[in-house]
């Protein structure tokens, strides 16, 4: 495996009470194993998984605005407040691979397209703006990801159906199952998070804690919501 442990550093008091180091889950944090192929980072919006993710794709020389070690260009949230505190235990150290961010897709595709058209064989030879969100994301996973890597993804089923959800699942499958792929993956998908043998990582309490997919909220309220539909509309219609 390439990514074994991340720690975090001594935080200097001038910063403890900034964000992103006043979360709890991240205030909180002393190490964190990652020894599994596929791990994924779950919990609610604002709980530090996307903070975390960035800033490990800040410390294995990734571009934080998305992409690759050779993918440069800026944005405004481009960097990371979180990145320069952290440690990563390789073995070995990788420097392929790369980080999506779907929020900043469309610049990082509008990126490809200003290298040039010999860009684009790496991407399926297309321009992922001359698809859809979806076929894009896609196009990416089957035609950039590959062995020998570890992968980023920060809510890659953004621009997926769950059809494509589960196309995604395959590719992950393919390229672990290698033993030459490595993916930590922050999403809110229940579908993704049931990929076996993967490690879910809970950032909703205090702690970053290991949890069975059962036990997750995403798992639980979909289920249930599914099973009782007309109960779960009672309730949020009700005057």
């Amino acid at each position: 495996m390439f990514l074994r442990e991340l720690s975090l550093k001594d935080i200097p008091s001038d910063v403890f009470e900034d964000y992103p180091f006043c979360i709890p889950s991240i205030r909180n944090l002393d190490k964190l194993d990652l020894k599994n192929s596929v791990t994924f980072f779950v919990g609610e919006n604002g709980t530090g998984k996307s903070t975390l993710l960035e800033a490990i794709a800040y410390q294995t020389g990734f571009n934080t605005a998305g992409g690759g070690r050779h993918n440069h260009f800026e944005l405004g949230m481009s960097g990371s407040a979180l990145g320069e505190y952290l440690r990563l235990s390789w073995m070995p150290k990788v420097t392929n691979g790369f980080f999506l961010r779907a929020e900043t897709f469309y610049d990082f595709a509008s990126h490809i397209d200003d290298l040039g058209p010999d860009s684009l064989q790496y991407y399926g030879g297309k321009s992922l703006h001359q698809q859809s969100h979806g076929e894009a994301f896609l196009s990416l996973f089957t035609n950039r990801f590959g062995k020998n890597g570890i992968y980023l993804l920060d809510e890659p089923e953004a621009a997926l159906s769950p059809l494509r959800q589960m196309a995604l699942l395959k590719v992950i499958h393919d390229l672990e199952s290698s033993g030459k792929a490595q993916f930590i993956i922050a999403t809110h998908s229940p579908i993704l998070m049931a990929h076996p043998g993967a490690k879910i990582l809970n950032f909703n309490g205090q702690c970053i804690e290991n949890i069975e997919y059962e036990d997750t909220d995403h798992y639980i309220i979909t289920k249930d919501f599914l099973n009782s539909r007309d109960r779960y509309l009672r309730e949020l219609f009700k005057d």
